[in-house]
């Protein structure tokens, strides 16, 4: 029975894993904005912009398609640099005026699709011609048919792109070109013949396999177990991840067994001593430890126990020694917490009538409460200890960042300044597999501690 429900809800959690895994790359890849512009800044150029998607992988679709945005033309504006009067520098031969848009490190030998919106600024035809340019010198060659192109002197093979004359609409105009194989360095220019007013301007690259998308390759990596390589030390992320995990695991397990235990044993002190003194002052001590702020314990903890009377290290992973502060502090602050919660429980437990039955036939008050009240409080208890498994692994923040653990914690907040967004996406994702399985675990151990469970 037991077997059957573990199999069954283990292949429930596929989709469930698959949801999680499809978020946590919407949230990095869509919502996150561009990585290349969160690692480089605002003033990165087009083209160091372009060379990051590339050695990333972020030159490909998303999930599907056979086109993809490029870097060009990203930072330039068609209302400015197309006008009646050039910029200094812009050529300009008779009635054709030539504009150099962009340059931009271009895949070599690769299909590009050049999508615009065209018309003419008065009655007279105009045209519109697109060339590349290898950035060596070269001349302006015009057509019969009223089109021009730039011509590089090394590479005259290059061929012109005309169109047909345009409209005084705005028209949707789609131009393919090919970039050549010798270089991967091309100056991407228009051409305008006559008065041609261009807006809405973009370059797009045509993708030869469609699957052949971000998402699809993450898929793969993950079915690997590679999370990837950090942008910032170029490291793979399990190792980084691995390396982390061991101060987090050493940290929060004390604080999480220590902390569990104790207020179960203040709990059921409570029960038992339940209405009296001391169950009034471990409620108004659960409050108190409660209402003072977790930042608040680590500032007095390091400076009154560990710089004033020096009882504990107050910086540095080097020994247990270092571990003691802080695992003090991490039970303290959430004392009073689990104090409260726990109490409930008991005291839910205690009203009962088995309690009641209990007491009559003259059992002992630790027998009733250890052998007992504690037993069928369990669950709950599970259940609380459950949501702080995930904790285990992912970290500490704050007991991390101000005691120097280079844990998990820390780790993500280091990932976070510095915009190394595989490592933060992978910290990310482990906590919410960790929850999905931790749930798991939680439904097997009802059944396990609790007869009255039938899992199903």
């Amino acid at each position: 029975m037991l077997l059957q429900y573990v199999i069954r809800r283990t292949l429930q959690m596929i989709p469930i894993v698959f949801g999680v895994v499809l978020l946590t790359f919407v949230l990095f890849h869509v919502v996150g904005g561009s990585p290349a512009s969160m690692v480089l800044g605002k003033n990165a150029t087009a083209r160091a912009l372009g060379e990051y998607d590339r050695q990333h992988g972020f030159d490909r679709p998303l999930f599907w398609g056979s086109l993809l945005k490029t870097r060009a033309f990203q930072q330039w504006d068609a209302a400015q640099d197309f006008r009646d009067d050039p910029e200094p520098g812009v050529t300009r031969v008779e009635d054709h005026a030539l504009y150099g848009v962009l340059q931009y490190a271009l895949n070599p030998n690769t299909e590009y699709v050049l999508r615009m919106k065209a018309r003419t600024r008065n009655a007279g035809a105009g045209t519109l011609g697109v060339c590349l340019n290898n950035g060596t010198p070269g001349e302006l060659h015009e057509f019969g048919d009223g089109s021009a192109m730039w011509r590089t002197v090394s590479q005259p093979e290059y061929a012109k792109i005309p169109l047909p004359p345009l409209s005084a609409r705005f028209r949707s105009i789609e131009v393919s070109f090919q970039t050549a194989e010798e270089t991967d360095e091309h100056d991407l220019l228009l051409v305008v013949v006559g008065q041609v007013e261009v807006r809405d301007t973009e370059v797009l690259e045509r993708v030869s396999d469609p699957w052949n998308s971000q998402f699809f390759n993450y898929l793969k990596r993950l079915s690997r177990f590679d999370l990837g390589v950090s942008s910032e030390t170029q490291e793979r992320v399990s190792a980084i991840l691995k390396r982390g995990a061991w101060p987090s695991l050493v940290l929060n397990v004390p604080i999480l067994i220590g902390g569990t235990l104790l207020a179960v044993l203040m709990a059921l002190l409570c029960a038992w001593r339940r209405d009296r003194a001391m169950d009034r002052f471990m409620v108004v001590a659960a409050t108190v430890l409660m209402s003072v702020n977790y930042i608040v314990w680590i500032v007095a903890g390091q400076y009154f126990l560990a710089y004033r009377l020096g009882w504990f290290p107050i910086w540095g992973f080097e020994s247990w020694r270092y571990l003691l502060l802080p695992v003090f502090i991490g039970i303290a602050t959430g004392l009073g917490r689990d104090v409260r919660f726990y109490r409930t429980v008991m005291l839910e437990e205690v009203a009962k009538d088995y309690v009641k039955t209990a007491e009559a036939k003259g059992l002992g008050a630790g027998r009733i409460l250890f052998r007992h009240v504690l037993k069928n409080a369990l669950p709950p208890i599970i259940t609380n200890v459950s949501l702080s498994l995930p904790f285990l692994f992912t970290g500490s923040l704050l007991l991390e960042s101000f005691f120097g653990i280079p844990g998990l914690g820390g780790l993500s907040v280091n990932a976070i300044n510095s915009s190394d967004m595989a490592v933060v996406q992978a910290v990310v994702l482990i906590g919410a597999l960790l929850y999905v399985v931790v749930n798991l675990l939680t439904d097997v151990c009802y059944a396990l501690v609790d007869p009255r469970v039938r899992l199903r």
